[in-house]
C-alpha cells in the first residue's frame, strides 16, 4: 500500500487522490497539516531521495525563509526544518515499499503504481 503525504487543500495533491481512487490503488493519506512530521520520517526520506529532489523552492514557504535557512546543506538540519514546516517538500511525496518519489506525472504514477 502507498503512502501519500500532503495537504488535503494542495490542488496537484487532490489530483493525485482522485488519479488514485479512479485506478482504484490503494494508499494511506497523511496531512501533514493534521499529523505533524516527524524529523526522523523526513531524515528517512532524505537517505532516498536527494534534498534538491525534495525541497519546492517555488513555494511561498522557502521564498519566506532566510538566506541561512536557504543555505542548509546538512541532511540533519534539512530534516529538521522541513520537519517544522511541512510546506517546504514537493507535494505530493509517495512512499511506496522502500523507494520515495515526490509529484504527480500520470504517466510515471501509471508505470510505477498500476
Amino acid at each position: 500500500m502507498l503512502r501519500v503525504y500532503g495537504i488535503k487543500n494542495c490542488d496537484t495533491v487532490k489530483k493525485s487522490l482522485k488519479w488514485l481512487d479512479k485506478n482504484e490503488v490503494d494508499y494511506e493519506f497523511i496531512d501533514v497539516r493534521q499529523q505533524p512530521l516527524q524529523k526522523e520520517t523526513v531524515s528517512g526520506w532524505l537517505q532516498k531521495l536527494p534534498a534538491e529532489s525534495l525541497l519546492n523552492k517555488r513555494s511561498t514557504s522557502w521564498r519566506n525563509l532566510s538566506d541561512e535557512q536557504k543555505s542548509v546543506e546538512d541532511a540533519n538540519a534539512i530534516a529538521e526544518l522541513v520537519a517544522e514546516q511541512p510546506t517546504l517538500f514537493k507535494r505530493p511525496l509517495v512512499e511506496s515499499g522502500q523507494a520515495v518519489h515526490c509529484g504527480f506525472n500520470e504517466k510515471l504514477w501509471s508505470e510505477r503504481y498500476l
